[in-house]
This record gives structure tokens, C-alpha cells and sequence, in this order.
């Protein structure tokens, strides 16, 4: 489903839907159930012929229009909302992984996305391999005949590399294979991955679409209305639904995602161009500098560059740790996309649960810092990095 309106009319006003009551806010329906008007139209919700709702696990007026307007975004069929971004995460794992079967991921992936898949799907017969899926070469060469899904972060977390969406959704395609894009760090405001060939799309709502760091969730969009019924399915079944008060502080947050995002990454490559020329800094990866190993890619597959930075101070992990302690503006802690700019250490913060070998093959190294710019006057997030290098 794709809106012929505009991207920030389309967040502002959604797919058209509105509340029965006239509410201009789609209001919370803060209920676990919903009454029937008669037997026969419990039966009809029940089998389908209405699409009346039944129990909010199941279906729910606030979640719906949510979901509608996030898959509008992503030009997908529905979207599936979820109580966390790692809940979306694990829909596709369960929905597309089973006894004997072998998943291809990114090997920066996000710590609990790759994690959970060392530890825990192994129990069930699952493999999985983890490679830089920035080289085309490498994401071929991992496919076995069992391989069901390649999941792809880009750009991924915490290196910031990109891969190449579309060229790796046509290898997939041509051995029958899945292709799961998470979106996060983009939002459907600066990339489309169903566009690009994709057959899902996920996103940690907690980060870029609700954007005040005050909600926990996470949402599935796939591109046919087969995988939409197969993720719902797992999604309903094993519990993964989000709650009606996290879709309305979601749906706030998207209408104004587009003017969040201008000006967080107007900041971000203000920082990068600093960062880039500081003397204390061994390297810098930014999609907007032409330094960028993708840069050139960056550009074909995204609308701008984001607002993420990962970089080096040199003196690694020491010059970094004191950094961070020595911040006053920017904010030490994990999670981003908020309005405000956060700054943390992934190999002892999000990634630490990964082993140093993990870490250091996808490019995560003990100094790496991982910047994630908000919407503050840029000079003030600067004029805190200096004093906090200076020191």
C-alpha cells in the first residue's frame, strides 16, 4: 500500500481512516476485549466475513491505523505491530526459520538480533552465518541449500555499513530465499527496502518513528499479503502484540518524523565534518562523507545520510571511555533516533554480549564510539565533544 499523498502529509494524516466517535487524534482504546452486538455477529468477527474486532491480541482500532500508516511509509501490504523491536525481530525469525533451516546475517548485526541466534535457535535446529554483507561476494558464498532468510541491517549497527539492498534481494530471490531489511536506523522517511526488492521490512519503533524516547516497540511491514498472514500468525500466537498506549505515543511520534530527521541529520553532518578533521580522531563513518567506503551507494539506495556516526579516537578504548565520561551535553546511554543526542561505547554497552573475536570481525572495535545526533543547535553538541577531548 502505497499513499498518493506526500511523506509528512501522509504521517500527519495517515491512510484515511478515522475515528467513529470524530475524535481528530485517533484516540486509545484501552480495552482487552470487545463486545458483539449479537451471536451472529460474534460468529461473522470469528470467521472473518467482518472485520469487527474481537480482542486487542488479536486486532485493535488505535494499533490498526497505526500500523496502516507505517506500512503506507514502507509501501508495504499491512504492518504488524509489536511490543518491542526485538518481539518484531523474533516474528520473522519464527515465522521463516525451523528444524534444519539456516538464516545469512550482517555480521555488525545488532547485539540481541545476532545474539539470540547464537544461543538461542541453535536448540531448534537453526544455523546461522554471519558475514559482511557490504561485499555482494560474501553474502553469496554463505548461501547453503538450506539458507531460508537473509536479514540485513543497513546501515548496520554500530559500523555503519551499507549494503547493497538491491543486488542482494535479486541473488536471494534467484535461491528462493527470504530478504528481511531492518530499517531502523533510516526510517521509511530516508529508505524504502521493499522498493529495492525486499520481501520485509522491521523497525525498532523505540528509536526514529516514535522519536522521544519514551516507549518500547517495534513493527513488521512485509510486501505481500502471503507474508503479511504468516507473520500476523506468528505475531498473535506467540504473544508478540503491542499495546494500545505504545501505538498512540508511536503515532505521535511518526507525524513529526520528517521534520525530526531533517534537522537531526542537518546536525549530523555538521558533527561528522568536525569529527572528520579533529586530530584526535583516527577515522569516521558518516553516509554523507565522501570518506565513506559506500558512499556512492549511500546515495543511489538513501534519501540523505541519516543522523548516526560511528568513529575512533585514537588511543582506543581508554581515549573513548574517557570521552564519554567526560561528556556533559550529549547524553552516555544506549538506544538513538531520539530528539536528543546520545553517545555510547558498543563493545562494552550493546555488543558486549558478543564475543572480542565476534566484535572485531564485524568491525566493532574496543574504541569504536557510536554517536547518534538529535535535533539541539549543532554548536552546542560540538562545543561538548571539544571540552570532552580536551580533557
Amino acid at each position: 500500500m502505497k499513499s498518493k499523498k506526500g511523506f509528512s502529509s501522509t504521517s500527519v494524516h495517515g491512510v484515511g481512516e478515522r475515528d467513529k466517535m470524530g475524535s481528530v487524534v485517533m484516540p486509545i482504546y484501552q480495552t482487552s476485549t470487545f463486545f458483539f452486538k449479537s451471536a451472529e455477529d460474534g460468529a461473522k468477527c470469528f470467521s472473518g466475513e467482518s472485520d469487527g474486532f474481537i480482542y486487542t491480541r488479536l486486532g485493535n482500532p488505535t494499533i490498526d491505523e497505526f500500523e496502516a500508516t507505517i506500512a503506507a511509509l514502507e509501501h508495504g501490504y499491512n504492518g504488524i505491530a509489536t511490543s518491542s523491536g526485538m518481539a518484531a525481530v523474533n516474528t520473522v525469525y519464527l515465522t521463516y526459520l525451523g528444524q534444519g533451516d539456516h538464516v545469512v546475517c550482517h555480521n555488525a548485526l545488532y547485539g540481541p538480533s545476532r545474539g539470540i541466534l547464537e544461543t538461542a535457535y541453535p536448540r531448534f535446529g537453526v544455523e546461522s552465518a554471519f558475514v559482511d554483507t557490504t561485499d555482494l561476494k560474501n553474502v553469496e558464498d554463505a548461501i547453503k541449500p538450506n539458507t531460508r532468510l537473509i536479514f540485513l541491517e543497513t546501515p548496520a549497527n554500530p559500523t555503519i555499513g551499507i549494503c547493497d539492498i538491491e543486488a542482494i534481494c535479486k541473488l536471494a530471490h534467484q535461491h528462493g530465499i527470504k530478504v528481511c531489511v531492518d530499517n531502523t536506523f533510516c526510517s521509511p522517511y530516508l529508505q524504502n527496502p521493499l522498493d529495492l526488492g525486499a520481501d520485509i521490512v522491521l523497525h525498532s519503533l523505540t528509536k526514529f518513528i516514535n522519536g522521544h524516547a519514551d516507549i518500547v516497540g517495534g513493527i513488521v511491514i512485509p510486501k505481500s499479503e502471503e507474508d503479511y498472514g504468516k507473520l500476523n500468525y506468528t505475531m498473535v500466537n506467540f504473544g508478540f502484540n503491542m499495546d494500545p498506549h505504545q501505538a498512540f505515543l508511536a503515532r505521535r511520534g511518526v507525524k513529526t518524523l520528517g521534520i525530526r530527521i531533517d534537522r537531526a541529520q542537518e546536525n549530523a553532518m555538521k558533527v561528522a565534518e568536525y569529527l572528520e578533521s579533529h586530530p584526535k580522531i583516527a577515522w569516521v563513518k558518516y553516509p554523507g562523507l565522501k570518506s565513506h567506503p559506500q558512499y556512492d551507494l549511500a546515495k543511489k539506495q538513501m534519501r540523505g545520510p541519516g543522523a548516526m556516526i560511528s568513529f575512533e579516537l585514537k588511543g582506543g578504548y581508554e581515549a573513548g571511555k574517557r570521552l564519554m565520561d567526560n561528556v556533559k551535553f550529549c547524553v552516555l546511554a544506549v538506544s538513538l533516533g531520539g530528539i536528543e543526542t546520545l553517545i555510547q561505547h558498543p563493545a562494552s554497552m550493546t555488543h558486549s554480549k558478543l564475543s572480542k573475536e565476534a566484535r572485531n570481525v564485524g568491525g566493532i572495535t574496543q574504541g569504536l564510539v557510536r554517536l547518534a545526533i538529535g535535533i539541539e543547535e549543532v554548536e552546542d553538541i560540538i562545543a561538548d565533544l571539544e571540552q570532552a577531548m580536551e580533557e
